[in-house]
């Protein structure tokens, strides 16, 4: 970490010979943000007719190119340039935003990576820690909530078992998640020593190996054309860092087909619990509870098994609306069993006094005030209601959960206690080894 930091503070000065050479990266990164902001304000103002005219403009520089007999990488170049240029106004707005966005943050200096909320001002690192600890409370709230690994706890035939369970599962969950930061600092140390400063002749084969994968994904370009690597003209994404860094450190490509093949068993993993949580609880808790309690077996498996098609279905058409990026996604899911599942599951446990018309008050009411705060603020809704206290929808469970709680406490007090039989089962999943143990589980 030191030796990052050191490596970052001489790239950030522009009295180094290095430092000058991204600051001049850097500055036209900035030339180029400025630009398609210009275009972005041209096309509010003309509309479809300027995003024509600027059609027009590409289509003849080609021309020209193409009657002056040009070298064939500059046609190809200016080609290239025609093909992608966007199809109708909205696709332009939302191109040339991200591309202003993204040029932005490669034309800002280094962020340091060893300073805790780093920002340029006291009241913004202020928000950032507010919302780091905001995320991690959801996060830490919401795994204990989530549907798919509370079916876990169905495997363990017995309380003990399940809690000598979720202390290896802690186990192996903190070894991963202190193991992952420091991948992170071992990566970025390889790419600062490496890969900058070196000579684009003389790039290491991962890059060009990456690079012809996906052009998001990894790519170099020589902005200033001094034939040297500058780390603002590294494009390394996110997605790569963990697949690439078993050969930036010189390891065997099976290594990479091992953690790719590790990454698709989780993804998978993960994603058929899901589909059988939810499969599951239709086809039970509402079929066979609710709609229709003499079904026999053969039916409710019949459909379970449409049910499990059908959110394969409505989830592969959600995600074909590319709503947002991965750790959106999965933070909001964590804020939602956070808001949902987490007050009831907890006065469920340890308030005898819980019943069901709380508890299902409880579910309504915090699944609704999260849902409604990321609805209000989450861009891809298009509402861009105001923020509460400066909180990220992905961190929208702070809300749902104390109104869960709320909700929960107050409808289990307006109604009838649970029957003592619910009462004895609160007791024997508290404490399991009670002496009537085994006569609960008899019965």
């Amino acid at each position: 970490m030191q030796q990052v930091t050191a490596r970052e503070q001489v790239l950030n000065d522009p009295a180094t010979p290095e430092g000058e050479r991204e600051a001049e990266v850097r500055a036209l990164f900035s030339q180029q943000q400025v630009q398609h902001e210009n275009a972005l304000r041209a096309l509010e103002a003309g509309g479809a007719g300027y995003l024509a005219q600027e059609r027009a403009n590409l289509q003849a520089a080609v021309n020209g190119l193409k009657a002056n007999r040009s070298p064939p990488e500059t046609l190809s170049a200016a080609e290239n340039r025609l093909a992608a240029f966007p199809a109708d106004v909205s696709s332009a707005r939302i191109a040339w935003q991200q591309a202003a966005e993204a040029e932005r943050v490669r034309a800002a200096p280094i962020s340091p990576h060893a300073e805790p909320f780093a920002a340029p001002d006291e009241a913004a690192r202020d928000i950032k820690r507010k919302n780091f600890l905001a995320l991690v409370l959801c996060l830490m709230v919401g795994t204990a909530a989530l549907p798919h690994i509370l079916m876990r706890f169905y495997t363990t035939t017995s309380v003990k078992e399940a809690r000598m369970s979720v202390f290896w599962s802690l186990i192996f969950i903190s070894l991963l998640y202190i193991t992952a930061p420091a991948l992170a600092v071992l990566a970025k140390y390889d790419v600062y020593t490496l890969l900058v400063g070196s000579s684009f002749s003389e790039l290491p084969s991962w890059v060009s190996a990456w690079a012809a994968v996906d052009k998001t994904l990894m790519s170099i370009t020589d902005m200033n054309h001094d034939g040297i690597v500058q780390l603002a003209e590294i494009t390394l994404g996110g997605d790569l860092v963990v697949l690439a860094t078993p050969e930036i450190a010189g390891l065997p490509y099976v290594v990479t087909a091992l953690v790719a093949a590790g990454g698709l068993a989780a993804a998978l993993s993960t994603a058929d619990g899901l589909m059988l949580t939810i499969a599951n609880a239709l086809s039970h808790d509402v079929y066979y509870k609710m709609i229709n309690p003499a079904a026999p077996t053969s039916r409710r498996l019949a459909i379970s098994k449409g049910l499990l098609l059908l959110v394969a279905i409505c989830g592969a058409y959600i995600t074909s609306l590319k709503p947002g990026d991965i750790l959106f996604l999965v933070g909001a899911a964590f804020s939602l069993a956070a808001s949902a599942f987490f007050p009831a599951l907890v006065l469920g446990i340890f308030w005898k006094r819980a019943n069901r018309t709380g508890a299902v008050l409880g579910m309504v009411g915090g699944l609704g005030v999260c849902m409604y705060y990321m609805y209000r603020t989450y861009p891809f809704f298009g509402v861009n209601g105001a923020l509460w206290w400066d909180i990220n929808p992905i961190s929208a469970g702070i809300f749902g959960m104390p109104v869960g709680f709320l909700a929960v406490i107050l409808g289990s007090l307006l109604t009838r206690a649970p029957a003592m039989q619910i009462q004895a089962m609160v007791d024997h999943v508290r404490y399991p080894r009670l002496a009537s143990d085994t006569e609960l589980e008899k019965t």
